[in-house]
């Protein structure tokens, strides 16, 4: 069984600034708001929260191949 990592760096793709926050294990983050420029992102079609969409891990769920909230 491979462990779960719960950081993920996430990359706002209007700015580019980068920050390492911890994923929720029991909940989806639907929205997330860069520290720097303010951009609220949310996850791209077909992801299911933003981690999956703009992080360098995806989220615990998706790590463990279940589905996503």
């Amino acid at each position: 069984m491979t462990a779960i990592i719960l950081q993920s760096k996430i990359t706002c793709p209007n700015c580019g600034h980068q920050k390492t926050e911890i994923m929720p294990t029991d909940a989806c983050q639907f929205f997330y708001e860069c520290e720097q420029c303010k951009t609220v992102l949310k996850p791209l079609n077909g992801d299911c929260c933003v981690y999956c969409s703009y992080g360098d891990m995806p989220c615990p769920p998706i790590q463990q191949n279940k589905t996503c909230c």
